[in-house]
């Protein structure tokens, strides 16, 4: 043959080069100047060995898969400015919020009582809270009894524990048995969401603690 089938390489590159009018994220203008080319490969093949209907249909095979590739690039473009909208929105809406996550901290009111949290993996018996000053010590103990698998909230009131200076408060600590074996226990702790910010495409949340956290650390939106 005169001339050979073209590769979907060279379509790429011949639509990347299509003149300065062409749109490249236009599919109808890279099927026209593939048409074009098409045409001018008719008009100088050899008229003794012409281009066969297997090799034309290859070619147009190709134009379409490229087409396909750049109008679903395109539909992801527009889906991935949707998502971005939307979580936008969406973090607009949790500034001011309370939202639990891994922590040791307890969060209280103006009462005094302080709020916090705790995750297990299975049903444990015997689960109990500790709350430790700044020194080390034990300022009061909370017995939960048996507890199934899962998240459990609980409130302790340092008031009616003796506790009046609440900066003497550090954390809490949460130990429990499983059939006789200690449980592996995740403590969480309440905070208040006061910015949202976007990094990489990830949401961050900044906290009241006055760290930032990202959005799938978050255990509970509360």
């Amino acid at each position: 043959m005169f001339m050979t089938p073209l590769s979907a390489t060279e379509i790429q590159t011949y639509n990347a080069n299509g003149g300065k009018k062409a749109v490249d994220s236009d599919p109808q203008a890279m099927q026209d100047r593939f048409l074009k080319l098409l045409v001018e490969q008719l008009k100088n093949q050899d008229p003794m060995n012409p281009m066969e209907n297997a090799e034309m249909t290859s070619q147009m095979a190709q134009i379409n898969t490229v087409t396909g590739i750049q109008q679903l690039n395109s539909t992801m473009s527009s889906i991935t400015t949707q998502f971005n909208a939307l979580q936008n929105m969406q973090g607009t809406s949790l500034v001011g919020r309370q939202v639990l996550l891994p922590g040791n901290q307890l969060a209280f009111d103006a009462n005094g009582v302080g709020q916090g949290a705790l995750e297990l993996p299975k049903d444990a018996k015997g689960v109990k809270v500790e709350v430790i000053s700044t020194t080390g010590t034990v300022l009061g103990t909370l017995n939960l009894g048996d507890k199934t698998a899962g998240t459990h909230h609980f409130n302790w009131n340092a008031q009616a524990a003796g506790v009046t200076d609440l900066s003497k408060v550090k954390s809490f600590r949460v130990t429990s048995d499983v059939k006789g074996v200690a449980a592996t226990v995740t403590t969480l702790a309440p905070q208040t969401v006061e910015s949202v910010s976007f990094a990489d495409g990830a949401m961050r949340l900044r906290t009241s603690s006055g760290g930032t956290v990202a959005y799938d650390d978050v255990k509970e939106f509360m």
